[in-house]
């Protein structure tokens, strides 16, 4: 959630007025912008979301190519484990 926040407080002035999706594979955000007793910084979090227009797609870990890709490369640090 930290991540979308911090996204689309940084590219504010990019994304207002565009529709904006985002493909997610954890349920359990979904199950927080829906929660009825929030505690206060979650609730800013979900004012500042209900300025874009925003659209949230719940999709697998093993469906979403683009970020099991990114996190299978291979980087120097973890050469240097192995």
């Amino acid at each position: 959630m930290l991540v979308i926040i911090y996204g689309l407080e940084k590219f504010r002035a990019y994304l207002i007025g565009t529709s904006i999706i985002v493909f997610i594979d954890h349920a359990t955000i979904k199950y927080l912008l829906t929660k009825a007793d929030s505690k206060p910084r979650l609730i800013r979090w979900i004012l500042l979301l209900q300025e874009f227009d925003l659209v949230i797609k719940d999709m697998k870990g093993s469906e979403n190519v683009i970020a099991d890709h990114l996190s299978r490369l291979i980087t120097r640090r973890s050469l240097a484990r192995s």
